[in-house]
């Protein structure tokens, strides 16, 4: 009985939280967003559907179900409405091991005249000694349903927005996986809820330890989310809408549910690897000790929230790279300065003798 509820029933419950909260954040997501915008040009943004536009999100998708969803006569259709599945599944999958806060200790309770003993409930699906490889392995999955709709779609804008996807995700994914390197030398493990834990132990986030790391990550994870000023793959003014040209209606959102969870997932794991997931700031300093009035959950949402806005930040500001810009950062910049970051952690890790969270 315990095995079934412990193994079987909780993590369930878990799944079944994750796919019924994330798409009611990227809703909101999506309003913040054009809010956001709207404010920083001096606009209104989205007024019409309820009180300030705030149902705009409800709005949305009745929408894109009502719409017609159309195949093109010469398009591969299987694969074509296949594509936004593979983009969509893997966006959700890892956020399984992105661990929200410590584990919740439940003290003992009466019940039918004797004491049950729960086990403390983690507020994550599971935690696995690879959690980095995991996230890293599924994530990069997704851009194969961006490929596969594009050809599938038999239209040349499509094919390109496609081979665009196909050619960043790679110039930017080799940055990203030398960015966290810094981190797993100072934490000695690549299991997520561990490397929160390892800067516990150090008394300090790994940002202040690794600021190049972590700027190269969240400018690779920003590139590989395809979002501006990296939205090469759906640049609007070369390539009408680039790899989803072909698409309407509820396959149409499919895709961009999955960018904006896939923006949640690269947020939260900035905050996981190099801003202390659910820690406050410092701590080990006692004098900060009235900061843990705010819940671990509630740091990282706000965490995450910070990252969020930068994304929409970013794109209310900054001007598509052409692509022989977008290939010129990532293999002549990022790529050297990610990989010399990697040598000097690893000279200093030596040095100071072992890592930082042991």
């Amino acid at each position: 009985m315990d095995f079934a509820i412990n193994y079987i029933l909780i993590p369930l419950i878990k799944i079944g939280l994750i796919l019924g909260v994330v798409p009611l954040l990227v809703a909101a997501l999506t309003l913040a967003e054009r809010k956001v915008i709207a404010f920083m040009q001096v606009r209104l943004g989205p007024m019409r559907v309820g009180p300030w536009g705030l149902l705009q999100p409800i709005a949305d998708p009745i929408k894109l179900l009502l719409k017609e969803d159309i195949v093109p006569a010469g398009a591969d259709k299987w694969i074509f409405m296949l594509a936004p599945v593979i983009c969509l599944i893997p966006a959700f999958i890892v956020l399984a091991v992105i661990p929200l806060g410590p584990a919740i200790n439940i003290p003992p309770i009466q019940a039918f005249g004797r004491t049950v003993t729960i086990p403390p409930i983690t507020q994550y699906v599971t935690d696995v000694n690879i959690g980095v490889l995991y996230v890293l392995s599924i994530s990069s999955v997704g851009v194969l349903g961006i490929i596969l709709g594009g050809w599938a779609s038999n239209s040349k804008y499509p094919l390109l927005g496609a081979l665009r996807s196909a050619a960043q995700m790679v110039s930017y994914e080799v940055a990203l996986g030398f960015s966290i390197i810094g981190v797993l030398m100072l934490s000695g493990t690549l299991s997520l809820v561990s490397i929160v834990e390892a800067q516990k132990n150090s008394g300090i986030w790994y940002v202040f330890y690794q600021p190049i790391g972590f700027l190269l990550f969240f400018v690779c994870g920003v590139a590989e989310t395809n979002r501006a000023p990296f939205d090469l793959p759906e640049a609007e003014s070369e390539l009408v809408a680039g790899f989803h040209t072909e698409y309407s209606g509820f396959r149409f959102s499919i895709f961009f549910l999955a960018e904006y969870a896939n923006m949640i997932t690269v947020s939260a794991m900035a905050v996981t690897l190099f801003w202390g997931g659910w820690l406050r700031p410092f701590p080990n300093i006692g004098a900060l000790a009235f900061l843990g009035i705010i819940p671990p959950f509630l740091w990282f949402a706000i965490k995450v929230i910070i990252f969020l806005y930068f994304y929409l930040w970013f794109r209310a500001s900054w001007p598509r790279y052409r692509y022989d810009q977008l290939m010129k950062l990532g293999w002549q910049f990022l790529l050297p300065i990610s990989i010399a970051n990697v040598i000097a952690t690893a000279i200093l890790v030596v040095v100071l003798g072992g890592p930082a969270g042991k």
